[in-house]
């Protein structure tokens, strides 16, 4: 064999190592997979995928006739090829809502049960956990230190026992709090009472975890993200003290940042990641020292391009990535995207072709897998798309 042929091959090798690495090293291409679509055909509220599996979890609510009756469902589905494996807790009528709240640590998903009783309009709220998804059931309840709240938002770090929740107090002017609670367990180390105003839902707060510190991290818009208004304020809140500390954010472009639209933050670094909406700009934070890091500009943009603006964005602790969902990517003319950063702010990759709404909510990813879901199936929110990056 010549040494020139040798040489060769090893060039071969060189670059098909390097695809596979760009491709996650896991034998996918970066791109779009498996279109997952709703066992009974219904719109999908929540969902969600155990990071060290290979279960998912949503609800599916549709409505069935005139009489305006729906049919309800939980169901479950392999992430890996986008199968329903079952549907359960069915429902057929006025009275039974489901959503999804997330998956924790032990693969323990938290769902909300809406019902509303007979005579009212007005649905009372059941919190059931399914402890593990894999055993495709409810197995018990999750029972909240507050009366009569309703769970907006909860953190996404697996690996972490203790999970932040912000929920709202609905007999009491919808007030804010911070419940700090081990799921599965059943159990709450600490509830913190937010600032009515501040975090307010008008000033949109989003909520992520930076659990190598044990604080819950907040990004909102104080004015509700007028034109020309306050930067963005971030907000770091120590779960165990309560303890709150706050610092500005950017607001670039000629007409500032306005609302801010996504929040991620990575568990074990603490650098955040959110966008913003009249500047279609991505910013990059150290919660933990609490200063910017960085911006970018998202791809065919200026600092004025407000409806190419960034949504949701999920972080990917392992690889250190942030991926940001677009609704209208450059021309429209690929659809919507996912752009890929890292922790410094310099992009990556862009992964497009999906179907995005306005105000898109995060994808839940696999990041040992390089692999997650979205909202954007070519049908909407009765359908969930897979990709790969």
């Amino acid at each position: 064999m010549s040494m020139r042929f040798i040489i060769a091959i090893a060039m071969l090798a060189a670059i098909a190592a390097a695809s596979g690495a760009q491709a996650g090293g896991r034998g996918h291409a970066i791109g779009l997979g498996a279109v997952l679509t709703s066992k009974d055909g219904g719109q999908i509220f929540g969902y969600d995928i155990d990071r060290d599996g290979k279960d998912g979890v949503l609800a599916s609510a549709q409505t069935v006739d005139a009489d305006g009756n729906e049919l309800v469902s939980v169901e479950t589905f392999n992430q890996d090829n986008g199968k329903i494996t079952r549907s359960f807790a069915k429902h057929l009528g006025h009275r039974h809502e489901y959503g999804v709240d997330g998956i924790f640590a032990g693969d323990v998903a938290l769902i909300t049960h809406f019902v509303t009783p007979k005579g009212s309009i007005f649905p009372k709220r059941e919190y059931l956990v399914m402890n593990p998804v894999t055993g495709k059931a409810f197995t018990g309840d999750w029972t909240p230190p507050l009366k009569d709240i309703q769970v907006e938002q909860a953190s996404t770090d697996q690996d972490s026992r203790t999970a932040a929740i912000l929920a709202i107090e609905l007999k009491k002017d919808d007030r804010p709090v911070l419940i700090v609670t081990d799921v599965a367990a059943n159990t709450f180390s600490k509830i913190v009472h937010l600032n009515e105003d501040t975090f307010q839902l008008a000033n949109g707060p989003l909520l992520g975890q930076f659990t190598a510190q044990n604080k819950a991290v907040f990004a909102l818009s104080p004015d509700a993200g007028g034109v020309g208004g306050t930067a963005p304020e971030n907000i770091v809140i120590d779960m165990a003290t309560g303890e709150t500390k706050q610092f500005p954010g950017y607001n670039g472009g000629v007409f500032g940042a306005g609302f801010v639209n996504g929040l991620a933050v990575d568990p074990v670094t603490g650098i955040g990641a959110t966008t913003t909406e009249l500047n279609a700009q991505v910013e990059f934070y150290d919660m933990g020292a609490r200063k910017p890091v960085a911006f970018a500009q998202l791809p065919c943009t200026g600092d004025t391009s407000q409806g190419n603006s960034g949504a949701g964005i999920a972080v990917d602790p392992v690889n250190k990535l942030f991926l940001v969902t677009e609704y209208f990517y450059c021309d429209g003319s690929q659809g919507s995207a996912i752009v890929v950063y890292d922790e410094a702010g310099n992009f990556v990759e862009t992964i497009t072709g999906f179907k995005f709404a306005v105000n898109e909510p995060p994808p839940v990813l696999n990041p040992s897998k390089r692999m997650g879901w979205a909202y954007g199936g070519p049908n909407g929110f009765s359908q969930l798309q897979q990709f790969f990056y």
